[in-house]
């Protein structure tokens, strides 16, 4: 009976505009008076005008039922409608029904401020988690310009509740629904979110950067920011233009547990072998060189292959700008009790562009850092630990073996897995942190050859 109404209703409408249309015709004549002809012209323009209005509004009624009432219920009872439409609820309904539920939000498309600088995009990734809230109220909080900081949530899984929260920040974000939802089959059930999260990255950084972004700046959606996040980028994104060897920017630091980290020295930075992300930055053309051959799973274990890093470096903080709160995930809480919970967020605001940030570049760096950690004497764990060394100053602790290095760094609290066999934070072989107020190098012989595959 509701359905049958809402025939009646569309029916009714487009019988009454023919007839109309009939009618006026019938009433111009054939032999007319040039007035008359006048008249009859304009009656036609009119009448063909309420025709089309008449036909649009009918295909809006067929759309309008067809979203609000049928593609919101299961299979098995799409063809039957639980709430009856009558003429005032379509005229009411209709256009808020069509633009909210059907339309995506567009992408900002400002890739520069007026002044010159570039507008770094935001894509937090989203997939079914309400709590992204905390992770968008940490942006929103400490965005210093929503024009160069828009925050896009790119949104996996269809999860509602969590497009919901999504929505609720209204133009302080923008959301961009990934549109193939269709299910994988890998050969291990277990890997499927590792398939579905690499694709919803592919898709979501071509939209990003197909917009003409020189940056984008990536973070999940269990991630908080420290006040200076921001900032941090602002201050090292020329970098990856002026120095060929960089190829990203983390906020994370691997080994960043309040215990193991220099609390005075916020602004300290490094270059690392090893990629962190959790909250990292990236070029256009970085991305044109690595989308032509996106992995199907697995993405960061495959960005940290010899193959796709070709000896390039990430910048990468002492003391986080990033802090993951999500413990159950893709991964099912992999090393958050042990070690990930402990990372210290940084409390300061550092200004970034304010510092002269050209150590960082290679010659620069490779020159003082590698040259300064082999002038320091060599301890062994046991003296760090006791306390036994009589000199003020940096130490080196020596490793030789892949046993060696994962022992050293168990006692130490310090994370001992490899990724194509790079240690966490290591550059050139070598584990910086900070241990009994004191700057500590894990680092192999000073004739080391470069990282072994098969330590992974």
């Amino acid at each position: 009976m509701r359905t049958r109404k809402v025939l009646l209703v569309i029916g009714f409408l487009v019988t009454w505009t023919y007839a109309t249309y009939y009618l006026l015709l019938r009433q111009t004549g054939i032999h007319t008076s040039r007035h008359q002809s006048l008249q009859a012209y304009k009656l036609n323009s009119q009448a063909r005008d309420a025709n089309m209005q008449s036909h649009h509004l009918a295909k809006n009624v067929f759309e309008f039922v067809k979203l609000k009432y049928l593609e919101k219920q299961p299979p098995s009872v799409a063809s039957t409608p639980q709430i009856s439409i009558i003429a005032a609820e379509i005229s009411a309904e209709l256009p808020e029904q069509h633009v909210a539920k059907s339309a995506t939000a567009r992408i900002p498309t400002k890739t520069y401020l007026a002044n010159g600088e570039p507008v770094f995009p935001v894509v937090v990734f989203a997939c079914n988690r309400v709590s992204v809230k905390k992770c968008i109220d940490n942006l929103v909080q400490y965005r210093p310009s929503v024009e160069q900081f828009p925050i896009i949530v790119s949104q996996d899984c269809g999860d509602e509740p969590t497009k919901e929260a999504i929505l609720s920040y209204g133009k302080q974000v923008t959301l961009i629904e990934q549109p193939d939802l269709s299910d994988i089959m890998p050969k291990e059930k277990k890997f499927k979110g590792y398939y579905k999260i690499a694709r919803h990255y592919g898709w979501a950084l071509n939209t990003t950067f197909a917009v003409g972004f020189e940056f984008v700046i990536i973070v999940e959606d269990d991630l908080n920011v420290a006040p200076d996040f921001f900032e941090y980028f602002l201050g090292t994104h020329k970098l990856l233009k002026q120095d060929p060897s960089l190829w990203c920017v983390s906020a994370w630091n691997d080994n960043g547990k309040a215990a193991v980290v220099d609390a005075a020295q916020p602004e300290l930075l490094y270059r690392t072998d090893f990629f962190p992300g959790l909250g990292w930055m990236l070029t256009k053309d970085l991305w044109a060189e690595l989308s032509v051959k996106w992995p199907k799973s697995f993405w960061d274990d495959w960005i940290r292959h010899p193959a796709q890093r070709k000896d390039r470096v990430c910048i990468r903080p002492e003391i986080s700008r990033t802090r993951t709160f999500g413990k159950i995930g893709v991964s099912n809480g992999l090393f958050f009790d042990k070690y990930l919970k402990h990372i210290k967020l940084s409390e300061d605001f550092v200004q970034f562009t304010k510092i002269n940030m050209s150590y960082l570049l290679k010659d620069n760096y490779d020159n003082t850092f590698l040259r300064r950690v082999y002038t320091y004497p060599i301890v062994t764990y046991d003296e760090l630990r006791r306390n036994l060394i009589r000199i003020e100053g940096p130490v080196r602790i020596q490793y030789t073996t892949r046993e060696q290095y994962k022992r050293t760094t168990k006692m130490l609290g310090l994370m001992d897995d490899f990724k194509s066999g790079v240690p966490r934070t290591a550059y050139h072989g070598i584990v910086s942190f900070y241990y009994n107020k004191r700057r500590v190098h894990l680092a192999p012989n000073a004739n080391w050859k470069g990282y072994e595959l098969s330590w992974s």
